[in-house]
């Protein structure tokens, strides 16, 4: 028990210490003898026992008390929960319709009209992700169409410049121009570092593509069930990315297996990243529905890790699912996006989707907002005589006269109507479509 006198002491430095503010540690020595009214008693041995009261730290010792009044503690700023927003667009098929709509009169390109209709979306989302379908292999070999495309690299430049972060180069075209090409290509995107892009990559140096928006890391996997040939070499295979399963001795694909390596780069992406996005280059053109194969790879690519599936290849729309396995994994699928641009001439392939997919962040983590999530159906619009590229279209601003004046009309010789495209949105899409206002307004 304390001494009557070392008692009133504690409390006589209490009073004289209380209200001090400080931003830093204050001690102040007070002497036993300081207070000589306090019958006098034997002194016991220093205990250097401290004693704290409020903000005051008091330690007895040989003298007296030391006193030391602590700085108030800052409060923990209370975490900002946030929304991350990705989008992603089908392939970007460039078609020479689409080359002559870029001609400037001076001859130069400009391909900046190609996402001016899509502009509000690329500046409310934040992971932007398009499919670059033709190779832009070089301008000093020419531009050419189908079978065997090359794109002008002004394309590349305004895909940039448009604000996407995330090109996708795997597709069935990436071999169009040769190993050369492929190489010209890889260097082009190196003059756009802020661009991240992925399918293709130089020899022996792929990693897992990773983008970080502020406390959420993305890796965006991009592979291609092969270019447009069956037996696929070493110099390519080096360089692309393979969905499907290829023999490294005959260099022969076997299109109804999983690459091996696709699994174990999303199990690799999973330890490194917050969301692992995966976009297969994949299906059977034309087709509204998802082939077996698709369905099988998506949920070993689920099981294995992926969180996002995002399809292209089949240019038309195919249904959106959301995939459980048998190991708790989850994942939403969207099977095909479609187009984003052609001068195709199937009615179906000008219906298309922009992907949608937000997740909210906040201390517990990070969760998918299923009312955020979803797809903006799209139309691309083109005249005829000659065919050019007019604009991109969110379905909802889309209208019965744009749709009689669409060149499809005469350049395929076929009927075309908003109810068709509206009809076809709704069997594809079905409950996951949202409209502008609900994915644009905070």
């Amino acid at each position: 028990m304390l001494h009557h006198r070392k008692i009133f002491a504690l409390l006589m430095i209490t009073l004289l210490l209380s209200g001090c503010a400080s931003s830093s540690p204050v001690s102040e020595v007070v002497s036993f003898d300081e207070f000589t009214d306090i019958e006098s008693e034997s002194t016991p041995a220093a205990s250097n026992t401290p004693i704290v009261s409020d903000r005051l730290s008091i330690t007895e010792t040989p003298d007296g008390f030391t006193v030391t009044e602590m700085p108030e503690e800052e409060s923990t700023p209370a975490f900002q929960e946030y929304d991350v927003t990705l989008m992603a667009v089908g392939d970007d098929l460039i078609h020479m319709g689409v080359v002559y709509t870029g001609k400037q009169n001076d001859g130069s390109f400009d391909f900046s009209f190609l996402f001016q209709g899509i502009t509000d979306f690329l500046n409310k989302a934040d992971v932007k992700i398009i499919n670059q379908e033709t190779i832009m292999a070089g301008n000093q070999l020419g531009f050419h169409g189908f079978p065997h495309f090359n794109s002008p690299t002004e394309v590349g430049d305004a895909i940039a410049n448009a604000g996407f972060n995330v090109v996708l180069q795997a597709t069935n075209h990436t071999a169009d121009q040769g190993v050369e090409g492929m190489d010209s290509c890889i260097s082009f995107w190196k003059t756009h570092p802020e661009v991240l892009m992925t399918g293709l990559h130089e020899p022996d140096t792929y990693s897992t593509p990773l983008l970080t928006i502020g406390d959420v890391t993305f890796a965006v996997l991009n592979y291609t069930y092969g270019p447009n040939y069956e037996i696929v070499s070493d110099k390519v295979a080096s360089r692309l990315e393979l969905l499907c399963a290829r023999n490294e001795q005959t260099g022969a694909m076997d299109y109804t297996t999983i690459n091996p390596q696709v699994l174990e780069d999303i199990k690799t992406a999973k330890e490194l990243a917050d969301i692992v996005v995966v976009c297969p280059h994949w299906g059977t053109e034309y087709q509204t529905s998802p082939s077996s194969y698709q369905q099988k790879f998506a949920r070993q690519m689920t099981e294995a890790g992926a969180d996002l599936i995002i399809g292209a290849h089949p240019h038309v729309v195919q249904p959106i699912e959301q995939i459980q396995t048998d190991n708790g994994n989850s994942s939403i699928c969207y099977y095909s996006l479609g187009n984003y641009v052609s001068t195709q001439q199937n009615g179906r392939s000008m219906l298309e989707g922009m992907a949608w997919v937000t997740y909210h962040v906040d201390q517990d983590g990070i969760s998918l907002r299923q009312d955020k999530t979803g797809v903006i159906p799209l139309v691309c619009h083109y005249t005829s005589s000659p065919v050019r590229i007019q604009n991109i279209y969110p379905l909802e601003d889309y209208t019965q006269e744009l749709a009689s004046s669409h060149g499809i009309i005469s350049y395929a010789g076929i009927s075309f109507s908003l109810s068709d495209l509206q009809q076809w949105s709704t069997e594809t899409f079905g409950d996951w479509v949202l409209t502008k206002d609900a994915v644009l307004s905070d």
